[in-house]
Formats: C-alpha cells, structure tokens, sequence
C-alpha cells in the first residue's frame, strides 16, 4: 500500500474510531444491560453500535472487515485476503461494565499477516494513539500531538499487567524481573491500553500469559511496532502475525 493510500486510511479509522467512541458514551452514561457470549465475556449495546459505527466508515474501502462482531468467517473465505481490516469495536468491555473509563475502540490495517497501521481511541478521555508503516507513532491528546516513544529519565523498570486476567505464568516472569532489575514497578491496566504503555514508554514490557483474540492485539501491536518496539509470539519466538486460521493468540510479550 502507498503512503496516500494508508494516510487516507488513518484518517478514515480515526473517524470512524471516534464516533465509535461517541455511540459507547452513550451507552456508558446510561444504565445499560449486559448479555454474555459463550465464553461468559460480557457483550452491551455498546459492543453492537460501536461496531455499525466503524464499517459504516471501513466499507468505504474496498478492504474486508474481521471484526469481534464478526468472528465466525471461516478461514477458508479469508485466507487470501492479502489487505484486511481488524476491528475490535469496544476492547475491554469488562473495564466498561466496571466503569473505570480502561476500554478501547481498536483498528487496524494488516497486509499479508503484518500490522501496517493502527488506531486506539480512549472514549473516556479522547486520548488517541495512531502508528503506521513508514510514518511512526503518535499519541495525540486535544491539540497536543507527540511522537512516540516520549523519553522518560530515571524511571524504575515498570511492568504492566492486566487488570483482569492474571496467571501464574505472569507472576513467575515479574519474578524473573525483579532478579533481574530489582525493585520494579508493576503497573495494572485494562484492554489493549497495556500495549500503549510500552508504545509510549510509560512502561518497558508487557507479558501475556492468558487468552487474547486477533482483534485484542492488531492495532496495539501496530502502535508499538511503528514505536520501535516489539510484539512478540511465546510460541514462535517471531513477530505476532494475523489472520491466521485460529484467531485465538499465542501468549506473547511486548516490549
């Protein structure tokens, strides 16, 4: 994709990413009724009119979508999608329910496995973060725009780690950094604001020793990669690739 083509799609995605965000506020102020997938995560109204919000926008590309809202296409329809659209329309929606403002709207553009662009918009506080292939990254906040990674001096080694899904596997590795770098700071945090930390420099590593989907990672990790930083599969020991036959991912680290 050339670089005309991906900036119109940056500024497609983070249109689309706010009005997103403008349909789950609404829903957020309010008293809101919650239903459960089959895995038990829970799914709002929100979910559901973030999602119409953003392929409203999306579908002014010739690009198929993969969304959260849309996981049951069958790898056989999608495996040659060679450029594709990953869309989690509400990331954390436990974090939402909670009400602790921790939940994301993430896109992101992947062309043959690789994230080449990425959007995150904060609902909340209309923070938003954007990284793209041959363009950086950037966390803009109102009129303030600031390339990422933003330089941090004497800052303790800081580790982030999920909010609501912890393991054993993840305390065995905060071990392993404290051997390594001794008193760390252990930051907690909710959806894929985990990887903007890194992205930002706020923190230096994020593992993940539980369950993610494709869509929980695309746009975090294309903020990140184009941050300088890395994403990384356990399994493999390679670079997170997308579209796969199981979306499910492989435990990973970032840093």
């Amino acid at each position: 994709m050339n670089k005309n083509d991906l900036l119109n799609c940056i500024d497609l995605s983070i249109k689309a990413a706010i009005e997103a965000g403008e349909e789950i506020l609404k829903i957020y102020d309010s008293t809101f009724e919650v239903a459960y997938k089959e895995d038990q995560s829970p799914l709002t109204q929100a979910d559901k009119n973030a999602h119409l919000a953003i392929v409203k926008y999306l579908n002014q590309t010739t690009i198929p979508v993969l969304s959260e809202e849309g996981r049951s296409i069958d790898y056989q329809e999608r495996k040659d999608w060679g450029l594709l659209w990953i869309v989690d329309p509400l990331d954390g929606t436990k974090e939402f329910v909670k009400k602790n403002g921790e939940f994301t709207v993430n896109i992101a553009l992947i062309e043959n496995g690789t994230p080449i662009m990425g959007v995150i918009y904060i609902p909340v506080n209309g923070v938003l973060y954007s990284g793209a292939q041959g363009i950086g990254a950037f966390k803009q906040e109102g009129r303030k725009r600031t390339q990422l990674p933003i330089e941090t001096k004497n800052k303790k080694y800081t580790a982030v780690g999920s909010r609501s899904h912890n393991s054993p596997e993840t305390e065995l590795f905060f071990d392993a950094l404290r051997k390594q770098h001794g008193d760390i700071e252990i930051v907690s945090m909710g959806s894929s604001l985990k990887i903007c930390l890194v992205a930002e420099g706020v923190a230096d590593v994020y593992p993940r020793f539980a369950p993610t989907m494709e869509w929980d990672t695309a746009a975090g990790h294309a903020i990140a990669k184009y941050a300088g930083k890395t994403l990384k599969d356990v399994k493999t020991g390679k670079e997170m690739v997308y579209n796969r036959p199981n979306l499910l991912n492989n435990h990973f680290i970032v840093e």
